[in-house]
């Protein structure tokens, strides 16, 4: 899971893409509180070949389930 909660763009993308070259995990939660993280990183999460599924779990906070497509 990356937490980027508290960090305004560009560091939850970093964080993803630091994330997802060391691990290359199948599935990543990230957790972020700022709509421009959202967008950035469902582009970035669909360019490196992951699927992304949102849920706001509170006002401005955000779930990303991003799933290694086949």
């Amino acid at each position: 899971m990356v937490d980027a909660r508290g960090y305004s763009c560009p560091m939850p993308v970093v964080m993803v893409q630091k994330e997802v070259s060391r691990s290359a995990p199948d599935q990543l939660e990230v957790l972020v509180d700022d709509r421009c993280a959202v967008e950035n990183i469902s582009r970035f999460a669909g360019h490196s070949g992951y699927a992304v599924e949102i849920r706001e779990v509170a006002d401005d906070e955000f779930s990303l389930l991003l799933t290694k497509l086949p």
